[in-house]
């Protein structure tokens, strides 16, 4: 098998945001490639029919994996144990399997208890936007962002080159770590900022029965910003916070002791710690700009379908 052609026939088992940027992507950066998709809803499954999403859409995911050299997991991580079940009385021999999951330890847990024997490389490309099922999906939507492949101990170097390939087809950049410090590392850059979105936009709503609607009126930037992460699929990242709780919960905890901190500062008029702390934060800004991981116009870059994971 070709360098350049490290799939012949892609499986996507779930046809949402992700699941259609993989066939999508796939579809641009390997033309020859087959591909086949199963999504658990049948309404989804007819749209994904109606617009091309795959060559062939099945109505089982043990139909859609049969002959499938690859099959990647677009599923929310607390169905992977479910639909890795589904899939396995047609999967061939020797097929490598991935998920696209933001949560890395469990679903490495849950895809090995289900399919016992089998050829299983986890990743997470951190990229999405807030829009959700199969119409929302682009070919772009991984140029320029990273990709974490998590191998287990005893991965292929093979499987593992293969699956680089392959994403770096997609436009992605590949890091590869363990499953457990990558899910210490997308606690605190994803799943607390997603988890102080929802919050901050569940108090603005309470408060705007109190104000009025001057809150949505008058809202800035910032919230702004909060509603559009806070607008992400309730049950993907439902599943994220129960499926990697122990980390979330240590960086909620360093959260909590920082809040308390400036809420000292401000209780005690101490405006040095408040400057301090605002101009460290600011750097940190500047260096996700540099590293090219954002953008400094006043639209973040998000113009053209970037977003968040």
């Amino acid at each position: 098998m070709s360098a350049d052609v490290p799939f012949r026939h892609l499986a996507v088992i779930g046809l949402g945001l992700l699941g259609g940027s993989v066939a999508r992507a796939a579809r641009a950066a390997l033309p020859d490639i087959r591909i086949t998709g199963h999504d658990a809803d049948p309404a989804v499954r007819q749209r994904a029919r109606d617009i091309a999403l795959a060559g062939t859409i099945a109505d089982t995911a043990a139909d859609a994996v049969a002959g499938a050299d690859l099959v990647v997991l677009c599923v929310p991580v607390g169905a992977m144990g479910d639909a890795a079940r589904a899939m396995a009385p047609g999967l061939s021999p020797g097929v490598l399997i991935s998920d696209v999951g933001s949560s890395k330890a469990g679903v490495a847990a849950m895809l090995a208890h289900a399919l016992p024997g089998h050829r299983i490389i986890p990743a997470h490309p951190v990229a999405g936007t807030e829009q959700s099922g199969p119409d929302a999906g682009f070919a772009t939507l991984f140029r320029n962002r990273w990709c974490i492949l998590t191998p287990p101990a005893d991965a292929d170097p093979a499987d593992l080159a293969r699956l680089v390939t392959l994403w770096e087809a997609f436009g992605a950049r590949v890091e590869t770590m363990d499953a457990e410090h990558h899910d210490l590392v997308l606690a605190v850059t994803s799943h607390l900022p997603h988890l102080i979105a929802y919050c901050i936009v569940g108090t603005a709503s309470d408060l705007e029965r109190v104000t009025q609607s001057e809150v949505i009126k008058f809202s800035a930037g910032g919230f702004r910003d909060f509603t559009r992460i806070a607008a992400s699929d309730p049950t993907m990242w439902r599943d994220v916070f129960l499926t990697n709780r122990e980390a979330v919960l240590d960086m909620l905890g360093r959260f909590n002791r920082d809040l308390s901190a400036l809420e000292t500062a401000i209780r005690e008029g101490d405006g040095s710690e408040l400057f301090d702390h605002f101009t460290r934060t600011r750097e940190i800004r500047r260096s996700i700009i540099e590293m090219g991981q954002d953008d400094a116009r006043p639209d973040f870059g998000r113009s053209d379908h970037n977003g968040t994971a």
